[in-house]
């Protein structure tokens, strides 16, 4: 009776923490710690709330629990290393999930994509906590290997490009986006992001070339329509020879 009183309990806890109701979920978990319960679900979970709270000691203890239990939870790693990162601590938060992620690759006999899948998302998450802090080289180094594990190509490729923004580094993020809209020509966010950097960059003509295709695959696209009425009006100010 103990065994299904406790999958009732997590199931009741799980349920608190996916609505975000920790101040419901936190004392049914600390009962399960209790009763002795060995699933890392229930320290990533009050690792977590911990997080939530404030409490980033409690955080780092129930993480590492959780991986103790199941080294290869990626959830629990991908936690600890964003309250390392908080705290400082940088590389050692790295160091945490590229373990975690070393040893699943070794668990896994073959190349499975749903595994591939799930680091690119963890790759991801680092990647917008590393660009969240301004560490925008670290976020480029984590978006470059979550696009190497995925084919979320086009998602990924506008957060590369921001992170080469971030940093000044124009002409490479042009180079991204000139193959990206190459690639998926009817990706439109790319079109009208390229736009504007070659805009701001005093290319008139070629943001013009790219909202007009914009506008072309869909007509009634009212921000390539605003940018183009723009382009165009600063186009009858002066020759476009001269933009």
């Amino acid at each position: 009776m103990e065994a299904v009183s406790n999958d009732d309990m997590l199931a009741s806890a799980r349920d608190y923490f996916r609505e975000s109701k920790y101040s419901l979920a936190e004392p049914i978990l600390n009962q399960l710690i209790l009763k002795n319960a060995k699933s890392p679900e229930v320290f990533h979970m009050l690792g977590t709330i911990y997080y939530d709270q404030g409490k980033f000691n409690k955080a780092i203890r129930a993480f590492r629990r959780a991986l103790e239990l199941e080294p290869t939870f990626t959830d629990a790693s991908v936690g600890l290393s964003i309250i390392l990162n908080d705290i400082g601590k940088y590389e050692e938060g790295r160091k945490v999930f590229d373990e975690a992620r070393d040893l699943l690759a070794r668990q896994t006999s073959q190349e499975d994509p749903y595994v591939n899948e799930k680091f690119s998302i963890k790759h991801d998450e680092l990647g917008e906590m590393y660009f969240h802090h301004t560490r925008f080289k670290e976020a480029l180094e984590q978006y470059y290997k979550a696009l190497a594990l995925s084919n979320r190509k086009p998602e990924l490729t506008m957060k590369i490009v921001e992170c080469f923004l971030r940093l000044q580094e124009t002409e490479k993020a042009l180079k991204e986006l000139r193959g990206l809209v190459k690639e998926y020509p009817g990706f439109l966010s790319a079109r009208i992001r390229f736009g504007k950097i070659l805009y701001d960059s005093g290319d008139v003509a070629g943001a013009i070339e790219q909202w007009e295709a914009t506008t072309h695959r869909d007509p009634g696209h009212a921000e390539a329509q605003r940018l183009l009425r723009q382009a165009q009006a600063l186009t009858q100010q002066r020759p476009l020879s001269e933009l």
